[in-house]
């Protein structure tokens, strides 16, 4: 049972370090909405939406100011969208139309961002499968508060080649129709590889087949919190440095903790997990970098980045597990680069770039996470860091994903602004030496000989 001296000490957090509810996401399943009409089948997904989600934002709002902690998203997720839209469409523009029924259901619960348009491609793509992910582009063109994802690859399954070729062009693709937008769309867009079921987080969020009909998921986020406690110990030894990591997640937990149980009572839904992910912003002092230099970095990127990262991960971790039964989703530290001050301040003194990035990917919870790349980078090259990336998830048994945006019309040396919790980046160069042949060869890498299990 939460009390209320963690209340308190939580307040504390709040006002003093940054400490917020990321998101409370409300995974609905959509399978039951499935029809061979299309009308038909965006009017029952539409009507389950808004049934079903039709008190989020309000109930959110009544659990920040009862115990003052800010619940900065209120977000939805779907089933992923080409396991319900098979029957009825026969196109890519007939998927397009489910887009546009999301994000009506979206603006009209008042809900941030809604993630599930989405495909699980990662042994093979049905002719449905294909449709979805060739939709992507004007689908995220023509909707503000959809946001997508393709998971092209598993420890259990391998990667699938020609997906991960498809990928990069739909990237490319979705760049080039959100040019207007600083090619915006391609921050709503990630590629998986061991996508989680229950993931709270925005753009990679769907809800798995294996979960409930509605559930309620928390993300709790409190970098600031993490570094105050770190500045603490200054000078300390590891010991000491991983048992403060390890007993400030702990009580960042319970506060999401405390948040679920909340929401999931209110609107009587039941609860499924907490998320723990150190998910930075823009804002000074709320930076996952920022922490990993309180270590003793002088900048992140210095020899010894992906060590600390790994420290911090794993502690993240171990301190989450003991403060919630249902620790789930990514769990861990994320290391997007335009949404962290102390990471865009890296890459613009040059202390980092995308191949020590990618090194890092290999300890933390996510991937190469919100990247400005040359929009004249080919497709063939986006593909090539999808699959090297994909290969560190498969390998390592853990997730991975990559959110590139190729900003058309800008190049290295430029930046680009994307606003609010999308922050600015800095345009980082991607190596020139072409990977086309390898990404042209098609089919699959198989799984890796520690996947056979049984």
């Amino acid at each position: 049972m939460i009390n209320r001296l963690e209340v308190n000490e939580t307040n504390k957090m709040i006002e003093q370090e940054m400490l917020d509810v990321r998101t409370i996401t409300m995974g609905i399943s959509l399978l039951d909405c499935c029809d061979s009409d299309l009308d038909t089948l965006n009017r029952n997904i539409y009507n389950k939406i808004t049934s079903s989600a039709k008190d989020l934002v309000s109930t959110g709002r009544e659990i920040e100011l009862e115990y003052g902690i800010p619940i900065v998203n209120k977000r939805i997720s779907v089933t992923p969208v080409a396991l319900v839209g098979g029957r009825a469409c026969k196109s890519p523009e007939d998927f397009v139309t489910i887009a546009k029924t999301l994000d009506k259901a979206a603006k009209d619960m008042e809900v941030n961002f809604l993630g599930g348009y989405s495909a699980l491609v990662c042994k093979g793509m049905t002719p449905v499968d294909k449709n979805l992910i060739r939709s992507i582009p004007q689908a995220l063109s023509s909707t503000e508060r959809v946001c997508s994802s393709v998971n092209i690859g598993s420890t259990k399954t391998g990667i699938n080649m020609d997906a991960v070729k498809l990928m990069g062009e739909i990237v490319k693709e979705t760049a080039i129709a959100t040019k207007d937008d600083s090619s915006l769309g391609c921050a709503k867009l990630v590629v998986f590889c061991n996508a989680p079921d229950d993931n709270p987080f925005m753009a990679g969020a769907f809800h798995g087949v294996t979960e409930g009909d509605v559930v309620i998921n928390v993300g709790v986020s409190g970098p600031g919190v993490v570094k105050r406690a770190l500045e603490k110990v200054r000078g300390e030894n590891f010991e000491v440095l991983c048992e403060t990591i390890k007993k400030t997640a702990f009580k960042v937990t319970r506060a999401g903790q405390l948040v679920a149980q909340e929401a999931s009572g209110r609107l009587g839904v039941p609860f499924g997990i907490v998320d723990l992910s150190l998910a930075p912003t823009p804002s000074v002092g709320d930076s996952v970098a920022e922490i990993l230099e309180e270590m003793g970095l002088e900048s992140v990127g210095a020899p010894g980045t992906t060590a600390a990262l790994a420290l911090l991960n794993d502690q993240v971790k171990k301190g989450g597990v003991m403060a919630s039964s249902f620790v789930g989703g990514l769990s861990g530290a994320f290391i997007p680069v335009s949404e962290d001050k102390g990471m865009i301040d890296a890459v613009n003194r040059g202390a980092i770039n995308i191949e020590k990035l990618e090194a890092m990917t290999c300890v933390c919870s996510v991937g190469l996470d919100m990247i400005a790349i040359p929009g004249n980078t080919p497709a063939t090259t986006i593909s090539g860091i999808i699959a090297d990336e994909a290969a560190i998830g498969m390998i390592n048994q853990k997730t991975t994903a990559v959110r590139l945006i190729p900003v058309i019309g800008k190049d290295v040396g430029e930046t680009v602004e994307f606003g609010g919790l999308l922050g600015y980046a800095p345009i980082q160069p991607v190596n020139r030496f072409s990977c086309e042949e390898f990404v042209n060869r098609g089919g699959r890498i198989p799984a890796p000989i520690h996947s056979f299990k049984n």
